[in-house]
């Protein structure tokens, strides 16, 4: 299927590493212009260079996404370089305080993970509009996760803040649609990758005194399809979302867990 996404401008935020990589590649797979946004612009040149290898222009650009300012920049920037903004993915986040209950949780450690995961999107979100409204519409997609959809127990804050980001994603939805803006989410699951394979894996063959090999395979029964997502699962669901095949979905969540969340 032709996707249409040759040569629209993609702005991609938290791009160094995992999925956030696998979702710049796939962009640059479609023949898209990059920018690819962090604070750590050196750990984002590799992939930069690796999208550059695939015939994608790409720059990077530093950004602190809870800075409103650098926001403000980041869209600026882009639009000097590519005199536009078709299509911006969130990926930027973080997973907040682990295995501690909602009263355990420190005030200080539920403002930092909900100012980064909900705040960060909000400002990004913010500062590209003026130009997707200008140029005529564009695409945003949000990287949730499936325990802002079912919650989950010693994740509290982490579930608080992708809880508060389906509610920004939907109303911008609402209101960004007469300006032929969609807004979606993207909500991945447990995701194959080296937190995977060096912590959740690890612990729970420790927890119930079996191999890694049977852990992961447990882990994977917990979803429909009996198998762990990867990083490449979640990307082709953000290209789905940014182009011409879903210009009638917006507001929506989409789980990219197996069949987990199942709402």
């Amino acid at each position: 299927m032709e996707l249409g996404l040759k040569g629209r401008t993609v702005v991609i935020t938290g791009p160094a590493k995992g999925m956030g990589a696998a979702v710049s590649l796939a962009f640059a797979d479609e023949g898209c212009r990059l920018v690819l946004a962090g604070r750590d612009t050196a750990a984002i040149e590799p992939v930069a260079e690796a999208a550059r290898s695939r015939g994608a222009e790409a720059i990077v650009v530093p950004c602190d996404v809870t800075d409103e300012a650098d926001c403000t920049a980041l869209a600026e920037h882009t639009r000097e370089a590519f005199g536009r903004i078709d299509v911006l993915v969130n990926v930027a986040g973080g997973s907040g305080p682990i295995g501690k209950t909602g009263w355990e949780t420190t005030a200080a450690e539920f403002d930092e993970i909900v100012t980064l995961n909900m705040a960060g999107c909000f400002n990004t979100m913010r500062a590209v509009m003026p130009s997707m409204i200008e140029g005529g519409g564009g695409r945003i997609v949000n990287v949730g996760g499936t325990f802002g959809m079912r919650g989950r127990a010693g994740r509290m804050a982490y579930s608080a803040s992708k809880w508060g980001l389906r509610g920004i994603t939907k109303s911008f939805a609402l209101e960004a649609g007469p300006h032929n803006v969609n807004v979606n989410c993207v909500a991945p699951g447990m995701v194959d990758g080296p937190r995977f394979r060096t912590k959740v894996v690890p612990e729970m063959a420790a927890r119930l005194g079996i191999s890694e090999e049977e852990a992961a395979r447990r882990h994977a029964e917990d979803y429909a399809l009996r198998r762990v997502s990867t990083d490449e699962d979640v990307a082709h669901a953000c290209l789905f979302l940014a182009s011409d095949a879903a210009r009638q979905i917006t507001g929506v969540d989409l789980p990219v867990d197996g069949g987990w969340a199942m709402l």
